[in-house]
């Protein structure tokens, strides 16, 4: 009974892996209407978290004026009457798709999952965990340094100058913060990614240790929206610590594939 059912999970896989372009098209529409009706759905309790989202950016921008002027006025300032309408829609949209993310990458999953062999879901799986955890370590870290970016920014004003931000300016800031830090810190995936499939290796890495300073530094700094040196080395620090753990993982990624070769060409000669 037991090997009928794993014959049968078999080939419902092979079936699966093997399906005509229609087939493919129709299971992607399918997939893609979830996801839409997931986005769409949850963008109703995305829209009643505009005020938390507000108050929660409101704290390092109140911090941040605070320290030049203790007694400022860190209420946002908005002089458009529609954009609070405009932004708490958009909000609605970004939450809805964070809120559906789990959803939205379980789709794709199930999607690209049955062309792939059991190591590269594996694998897979494995990437797509790393990325998300990396992608919220980058976001928490890009809303602790905002208050000293807006301190930054604001102290570049002069004395003389009340700067006060428009709610809609600001979310956009902290938003776009939160996404270079977060794309910032895939790096360490997309070099171990690429030593696994064979395009660098960690010896050439390390050989490149010092351009690749130069091409951080320049890329943390035309990420960074914010364009502060605070933020920027907050950035480029970690990236190139990243740079150097990608090596290290490369190099006991190489010595286990190395051992499984030796182990099966050894398995051939006892055959």
């Amino acid at each position: 009974m037991v090997k009928l059912r794993t014959k049968i999970f078999k080939g419902a896989e092979r079936d699966a892996g093997n399906m005509a372009l229609g087939d493919h098209l129709r299971e992607l529409r399918n997939r893609l209407l979830i996801c839409a009706v997931a986005v769409g759905i949850l963008m109703i309790p995305a829209w009643f978290l505009y005020p938390w989202l507000v108050d929660f950016l409101n704290e390092p921008y109140c911090v941040a004026l605070e320290s030049s002027d203790p007694d400022a006025n860190c209420k946002f300032l908005e002089t458009n009457l529609l954009d609070p309408f405009a932004l708490r829609l958009k909000i609605a949209g970004y939450g809805g798709i964070i809120l559906a993310m789990p959803i939205l990458l379980w789709q794709i999953w199930r999607f690209i999952a049955p062309g792939l062999y059991r190591r590269e879901r594996r694998y897979a799986l494995m990437f797509t965990v790393t990325s998300t955890l990396l992608f919220l370590l980058g976001g928490t870290i890009a809303y602790v340094t905002l208050s000293r970016a807006v301190d930054f920014l604001v102290s570049v004003a002069s004395t003389d100058v009340e700067v006060r931000s428009g709610v809609a300016n600001f979310v956009k800031l902290s938003l776009f913060m939160i996404l270079a830090f977060g794309i910032g810190f895939q790096f360490p995936v997309l070099m171990v990614a690429l030593q696994m499939v064979g395009v660098v290796t960690p010896q050439k890495l390390a050989e490149w240790r010092r351009p690749a300073i130069v091409v951080i530094a320049v890329t943390a700094a035309g990420i960074t929206p914010s364009a502060d040196p605070f933020s920027m080395f907050a950035l480029m620090v970690p990236m190139y610590l990243f740079y150097e753990l990608s090596i290290v993982i490369g190099r006991l990624l190489l010595r286990r594939r190395r051992k499984a070769e030796m182990a099966a060409a050894s398995t051939e000669e006892l055959v």
